[in-house]
């Protein structure tokens, strides 16, 4: 395991959910429960994350880029499991190639009500993923770390409804919402991030809302 995925390890056992999301639960709320898989492969390029964009079709979230992960179901024995299950019906990702570092805080997605755990995973021997069920996921890429904080990737987006928070945009994808809401934060607290015009704002492309 390289040193960056040792100081990630590290950074990632002292943070709160306040630390990755300002948006907490209602008090009294019972959650509707999923996860997602933050994969850390290592390549030429150094370190990367892989996302999905979502197929333009969904009812919900249509196009957008997202974190391999869904909701949990009764047979996943924790969110763990929900991650793995998840990102093989989706990348076919191939789990006995992936090591699990651990999980973080729980986080609230307030437009869904439901409650993600992100389940951190370094990928020790990557091998080739692609859309496994394309009625759901109609891109994967595997992005550098230096492309999400490359300055000029750097963005604020403002959505229609007055929304406005980070956001990325990479090989012709615009990454925002809770996405681009929590690499925003976890490439601060790894201290990966690079100084970036914090007060620039345009408005989403309409096709991502």
């Amino acid at each position: 395991m390289s040193s960056l995925i040792e100081h990630i390890v590290s950074k990632s056992n002292q943070l709160s959910a306040s630390d990755l999301s300002q948006y907490q639960p209602p008090k009294d709320l019972v959650a509707r429960k999923g996860a997602i898989l933050l994969l850390f492969g290592e390549s030429d390029s150094g370190l990367d994350l892989t996302l999905i964009q979502r197929s333009a079709g969904l009812r919900h979230h249509p196009g957008q880029v997202a974190f391999p992960g869904g909701m949990m179901e009764e047979s996943d024995a924790d969110e763990i499991a929900t991650a793995l299950r998840e990102a093989e019906e989706e990348i076919a990702l191939d789990e006995t190639t992936v090591r699990i570092l651990g999980t973080l805080p729980n986080l609230f997605v307030p437009v869904s009500q439901i409650q993600v755990t992100p389940v951190l995973a370094h990928w020790h021997s990557p091998h080739n993923v692609f859309p496994n069920d394309v009625l759901e996921v109609e891109r994967v890429e595997r992005i550098p770390l230096s492309e999400l904080t490359n300055p000029d990737n750097r963005v604020n987006v403002r959505h229609s409804s007055g929304f406005v928070g980070p956001a990325f945009n990479v090989r012709d994808l615009v990454i925002w919402g809770f996405t681009g809401g929590l690499l925003d934060r976890l490439l601060a607290v790894y201290e990966f991030e690079s100084a970036w015009d914090k007060k620039a704002i345009v408005d989403l492309d309409p096709r991502y809302s």
